[in-house]
């Protein structure tokens, strides 16, 4: 865990600050409930009504935890009115964000983060769309001989720039009024996007449709990330 940064407990001032929106607050009796026996990952923050990184960070909170909302729950502890447990936690400063998944502490860091770094945390242990691959499983599929065709569905001109090693290009729009073509690829169609939304729409489609495709998460600027192999 990163547990750097951070508001040193104590070295705020004790006034309470009106209560802002966002995830629920919830109490050392209410903890087995709503973080040990949930079905969803949990992610708490420690917080305090003194902690001003706290307030700073809010609309942040707030935001994430509507974006994850069936995904991920978002909490809140409040140090000062369940410090049994923050003691239990070892929580030391405000903010801290502890990340639960299976009755655990799997990943926490303490700081005014925000939502990218939130993201971070949650990301492995959401729900994965039905045929999605990360960067590093096509690579290896790839490398290993695996029967899996990139799609190349930007413009022309991009696919043109630069694209995955054998990639074939068949553009977003045209798709779905080609699905003969992708039954005759020799492999798994493996959709990809400059970005991975497009495609992982597209994908959930067609995999309704009972049309077997893969899309990379990301799309080709996760695969670059990663410093795989590019054609131009």
């Amino acid at each position: 865990m990163s547990m750097k940064g951070g508001f040193t407990i104590g070295g705020g001032a004790t006034a309470k600050g009106a209560a802002s929106k966002g995830p629920p607050t919830i109490s050392e009796r209410d903890f087995q409930e709503q973080v040990l026996m949930s079905e969803l990952p949990v992610l708490i923050e420690f917080t305090a009504d003194w902690c001003q990184p706290c307030k700073q960070i809010a609309p942040d909170v707030a935001s994430f935890a509507e974006e994850m909302e069936g995904k991920v729950k978002v909490v809140k502890i409040d140090i000062d009115k369940s410090p049994a447990l923050a003691r239990e936690m070892r929580v030391q400063s405000v903010p801290t964000f502890m990340l639960f998944a299976q009755q655990r502490i799997v990943d926490g860091v303490v700081g005014a983060v925000g939502k990218k770094k939130l993201r971070e945390m949650v990301e492995p242990f959401l729900p994965r769309s039905e045929g999605a691959l990360k960067a590093k499983e096509l690579a290896e599929l790839i490398k290993q001989g695996q029967p899996v065709v990139p799609i190349d569905t930007r413009d022309l001109a991009a696919y043109n720039r630069a694209r995955l090693p054998g990639a074939k290009h068949m553009p977003l729009e045209e798709i779905e009024t080609r699905l003969a073509e992708l039954h005759m690829i020799a492999g798994t169609p493996v959709l990809y996007c400059r970005s991975g939304d497009k495609t992982k729409e597209l994908a959930e489609r067609l995999n309704a449709l009972e049309v077997p495709v893969a899309f990379l998460e990301g799309g080709l600027l996760a695969w670059e990330a990663e410093g795989f192999k590019i054609e131009r």
